[in-house]
């Protein structure tokens, strides 16, 4: 891939424009294809490696895919090592603040089965450069419990979206477990200021610092028209969620919101259901990204002027 490196800190090396308050598609023909499916991109602290899902046909499955930044330029995005098999479901892949631990969701089997058990959470880490074989991600406290999009804070805190047993997968929400010295105990709901009603909450992305989280969630009574929405953690306590604003959200669904390691640039999926030539539906959905600390300011003027 052609792409010269100028700039680490820069993810224009992929697009060449500096996005705007306004979403553009990101890297064109390079991340997002025409006709696939791409969401839940992360990147490594100096964004010269990045993952993010993808899915090649209207029947298969979503794979984890890589690109790296080699000898100044952009490799071509691959499967990446730990996501190589095609018949089990693999996404929302979700990069720690160092770069060398990787949270995803896999329906791959379980160690000593050929079948699968179901959706669980994986982790790989990178040692020397390589990174190593999938391990399954607390089994004893996630043992029976549905959880999806591990987003991991600055002091390993877990955020994530599960739900109550009771509950339908219709009923989902945010919630996270607390880092004690590399132990975690219980599972917390949390409040309603961010779990909102509608038909779910979903996809976190934590700040680093736990500052604000970020996801989507289905509001309206329009089918699969999720949208993007944003809680401030003000000394412990979170504010109203609020909504990304009518630039971010639109009559499609936005979804799986990461941003850039430095702060700078937001990241979302935008997609919409399609129907097949056999009537069967299907989605279709591209990565955008879009001036965030222009994005966030807008938004806590117009908090603070209600």
């Amino acid at each position: 891939m052609s792409c010269q490196h100028k700039d680490k800190s820069n993810l224009t090396l992929l697009d060449n424009h500096q996005p705007t308050i306004t979403p553009t598609i990101f890297a064109p023909n390079i991340i997002s294809l025409e006709n696939y499916s791409e969401a839940s991109i992360t990147f490594n602290p100096d964004m010269s490696e990045l993952f993010f899902q993808r899915k090649i046909s209207i029947d298969g499955s979503y794979n984890i895919y890589t690109i790296k930044l080699i000898d100044e330029e952009w490799s071509e995005p691959e499967l990446a090592t730990f996501s190589t098999s095609i018949e089990h479901l693999e996404l929302h892949p979700r990069l720690n603040q160092n770069g060398d631990r990787l949270y995803f969701g896999s329906r791959r089997p379980l160690k000593d089965s050929t079948e699968s058990t179901g959706f669980h959470q994986w982790y790989v880490e990178k040692n020397n450069g390589i990174w190593g074989a999938p391990k399954l991600l607390l089994p004893k406290l996630f043992d029976n419990e549905w959880i999806m999009c591990v987003s991991p804070a600055m002091n390993g805190n877990l955020y994530f979206t599960s739900k109550e047993k009771e509950h339908m997968l219709e009923n989902e929400a945010n919630y996270y477990c607390i880092n004690r010295n590399g132990h975690y105990d219980s599972i917390i709901r949390m409040n309603g200021t961010v779990n909102f009603s509608g038909k779910w909450r979903a996809h976190p992305y934590i700040a680093p610092d736990e500052s604000y989280i970020i996801f989507d969630a289905e509001t309206t009574d329009i089918p699969e028209n999720s949208d993007l929405f944003i809680s401030f953690n003000n000394n412990g306590t979170w504010s109203k969620a609020r909504s990304l604003g009518p630039k971010i959200n639109t009559e499609m669904s936005e979804t799986t919101a990461t941003v850039s390691p430095d702060g700078k640039y937001l990241f979302f999926d935008r997609g919409v259901e399609k129907k097949g030539e056999d009537g069967s539906t299907y989605w279709e959905s591209d990565i955008y990204w879009v001036d965030f600390n222009q994005l966030k300011k807008e938004i806590l003027k117009n908090t603070n002027s209600n």
